[in-house]
């Protein structure tokens, strides 16, 4: 027998071919939709502040904007960046065809712990990395920071503990997931399918220097790779979180940090050499974790639909469709409705003529599988009661006992028919055979088999003597016949 087929193992960049309908036009089609769906529901938000911003009575911008100061326009941003969130998941299951969690891990959800240790870790190797920035000289040589005070900072690190992680998660949803898994339906290396969303990632922050671009194409590139490598996003997630919350916490404790325009792509060559050390080093810590952890790294993917036969080939030559011919696997393989010859002389097919005619059990006309083989309502080459119904049939031989059927000689079958013996003098309840005396059993009369048969009282030889009347093996000659041993009446020995 086949064993059944494995399902192949999909790594994470593969997850977009988890879904059993799976199409080539899926990853494309759900790339266009999330595109006009956030879309759509950035500016469902831009609409909802608006009218915050005008029933609260904020000021205007010159361009009409609510100005709703460091805190809260920081808040408003970070926040249509994490409406992309449920946008990406209702794309994925509703375009993809696939669960919505599959574009978190391939376990199908976010792991918490393995969360919980990466961010454990990124906080401080990151802060090593962020302390070293702060010594940094500022352009100038002065210091022109402004300490913003308790009141106003803890306000400013509540809303940044709530949204930052938000957008964080969003972007690795949309590059390293979302956008990754798209590449990867198509490509099956992950550094081919990884490549792509790094350099979309950098574009995404817009162009500012050589070295901040540069920071943030290894930033995309490390993501991606501890995404495949561990088989989701949490390490990424984790990475950018941190190193986020670290960098939005810095700004807003100084005045109008949070109001600056400047993005990690305006970064200098020295603060990039010491954000892309701590990004190596994190990297290596996640990995070395690795090693002394075991992550799930593969999903597998679905087993194609069992088809009826009618609409695939057979799992053997001439495997039956319905309704359709087949042709046998052998000669003469037995087809419904179709004639075939038989195999050998006498052999039974449904409605081919045998050496003699009978009726089928099913109704139809068979041939015996042998000659005189019984069907019920066969008649063989003797005449005689079917054991079931006292239909005719023959005999297998000469003296086959059938209820009614005659053979060798007369006599009274158990159950009150007729029969014949096997073989000669056989004995049967009540029968009469060449020579008298007592059945063991109730004792009625019964013939010998031979001459020296035993009678009743008489002794017995054993059944594998060489001649009837020969000297028994035991010592006591008077034996009875019908006690132990063996005689034509039970079971041989040998």
């Amino acid at each position: 027998m086949t064993p059944p087929p494995l399902a192949e193992q999909l790594p994470y960049h593969r997850l977009a071919r988890l879904s059993p309908r799976y199409q080539w036009w899926r990853p494309l089609l759900g790339t266009l939709v999330l595109a006009v769906a956030y879309a759509l529901a950035v500016l469902v938000l831009i609409f909802c502040c608006l009218a915050l911003g005008g029933a609260l009575g904020y000021p205007e911008d010159a361009d009409g904007w609510p100005e709703f100061g460091p805190v809260s326009g920081t808040a408003v941003d970070l926040l249509s960046l994490a409406v992309g969130i449920p946008v990406l998941l209702l794309t994925v299951r509703w375009i993809g065809r696939r669960p919505a969690g599959s574009v978190s891990s391939v376990t199908g959800r976010l792991r918490p712990r393995w969360l919980a240790l990466c961010v454990l870790t990124a906080v401080p190797v990151l802060a090593l990395s962020m302390g070293g920035m702060l010594l940094l000289p500022e352009d100038g040589g002065e210091a022109q920071s402004q300490w913003v005070g308790w009141p106003a900072f803890a306000r400013a690190l509540a809303m940044l503990l709530v949204l930052v992680p938000l957008q964080a998660a969003a972007e690795e949803y949309v590059f390293r997931g979302w956008l990754t898994q798209t590449a990867g339906a198509y490509l099956r290396s992950p550094w081919a399918a990884l490549v792509p969303q790094a350099v979309l990632f950098a574009a995404a922050h817009g162009w500012g220097t050589p070295w901040g671009f540069a920071d943030l194409l290894v930033f995309g590139a490390c993501a991606g790779w501890l995404t495949w490598r561990t088989g989701g996003l949490e390490a990424s997630i984790a990475l950018h979180a941190v190193n986020n919350l670290l960098a939005f916490g810095v700004s807003a404790a100084v005045v109008d940090g949070l109001a600056g325009d400047e993005t990690a792509a305006d970064a200098d060559w020295q603060t990039v050499l010491l954000d892309v050390l701590g990004i190596l080093l994190y990297t290596a810590a996640v990995t070395w974790w690795l090693r002394r952890r075991r992550l799930e790294r593969t999903a597998p993917a679905p087993l194609p639909p069992a088809h009826p036969y009618a609409t695939v080939p057979g799992q053997w030559p001439g495997h039956p469709a319905p309704g359709a011919a087949v042709p046998p696997t052998w000669p003469a393989h037995p087809a419904a409705g179709h004639s075939l010859a038989p195999p050998r002389p006498g052999h039974s097919q449904a409605g081919s003529p045998g050496p003699w005619d009978g009726a089928n059990p099913a109704g139809g006309q068979v041939s015996a599988v042998w000659a005189g083989h019984p069907q019920a309502g066969g008649r063989g080459p003797s005449g005689g009661a079917h054991p079931v119904g006292g239909r005719p049939v023959p005999s297998a031989g000469p003296g086959h006992p059938q209820a009614g059927g005659q053979g060798l000689w007369d006599g009274v079958h158990r159950e009150g028919g007729q029969v014949s013996a096997v073989w000669a003098g056989h004995p049967e309840a009540g029968g009469r055979g060449p020579s008298g005396g007592a059945h063991p059993v109730g004792g009625r009369p019964v013939s010998s088999a031979s001459p020296g048969h035993p009678t009743a009282g008489e002794p017995v030889p054993p059944s594998r003597s060489a001649q009837p009347g020969a000297a028994p093996p035991w010592p006591h000659a008077g034996r009875p016949a019908g006690a132990a041993g063996a005689g034509e009446d039970g079971p041989d020995p040998g």
